[in-house]
């Protein structure tokens, strides 16, 4: 479902934004998220267990994510719908992902990753249905 140049902007450690259905009357509002891109397939992100998202996802559980390229380079970004299935060992995952997205020498960031650690995170996975893509 992916292509090469897909798999090569999904390996950078770029912000995915997370698209969920909307409660009532509210707009869908994307919020951006720590990502990876799995060896089966899906993309995998985690959230604090209490977030509002996740009670989202539970009642609906689909959502779209989109990943672009910085402004500077050339337009390339990827869109991926799908359903999602929750889990609670995000935090394995969040650990992991730290280690892409912040500097670890930093022990306020040792401190954080610790927290998740100890107070859990909820693993997001998306199993994409659809991918769209524009690379310039």
């Amino acid at each position: 479902m992916f292509r090469d140049e897909d798999l090569t902007l999904l390996a950078r450690p770029l912000y995915a934004f997370l698209t969920v259905a909307p409660r009532g009357d509210r707009w869908p509002a994307p919020r951006p998220v720590w990502f990876e891109h799995s060896g089966d397939g899906t993309l995998q992100m985690f959230s604090d267990p209490g977030a509002p998202k996740l009670k989202q996802l539970r009642e609906q559980p689909r959502a779209s994510v989109v990943v672009s390229a910085p402004a500077g380079e050339p337009e390339h970004w990827v869109s991926v719908e799908g359903t999602v299935s929750l889990h609670d060992d995000g935090a394995d995952l969040a650990a992991r992902l730290a280690d892409r997205y912040y500097d670890m020498a930093d022990p306020a960031h040792q401190a954080l990753v610790a927290e998740w650690r100890t107070t859990g995170m909820t693993r997001i996975v998306l199993h994409p249905a659809k991918v769209n893509r524009f690379a310039a």
